[in-house]
């Protein structure tokens, strides 16, 4: 399996830095973006394999937006409320999972699900 870039929002800076050290053990490179238009400038130079998001830090409208840019990258998004209503609304707009901001192992498991899966079918 070819090495892949992960791009992550956070609106926490405590929880971008856990992720970030949980996904560099399974992913080559992980970014953290500042901004919503730094995620896209760094998901559009690295092609990552997934983008993790932030629903504090980005809107619905955001998650669908970036699953139109990048049709062919994973988005998680995650949130630290479990509102059932808002990460049913991220599924349906194209975000490919939902986790609890606190769930670092679920995130990681959403992420990096699809690597495990082609390295299978490889």
């Amino acid at each position: 399996m070819q090495p892949a870039n992960v791009v992550l929002l956070q609106s926490d800076p405590y929880i971008a830095q856990t992720l970030a050290a949980s996904l560099s053990n399974s992913f080559h490179r992980v970014h953290i973006a500042q901004s919503l238009d730094d995620l896209r400038y760094v998901a559009a130079k690295h092609r990552p394999f997934a983008i993790i998001v932030d629903l504090e830090t980005a809107t619905i409208g955001d998650v669908e937006s970036l699953k139109q840019e990048f049709r062919n990258i994973r988005i998680v998004c995650n949130h630290r409320v479990a509102d059932e209503a808002m990460w049913t609304l991220s599924l349906n707009v194209g975000a490919d999972d939902c986790c609890p901001s606190d769930d670092m192992r679920g995130i990681l498991s959403a992420t990096i699900r699809e690597t495990t899966i082609r390295s299978i079918a490889a």
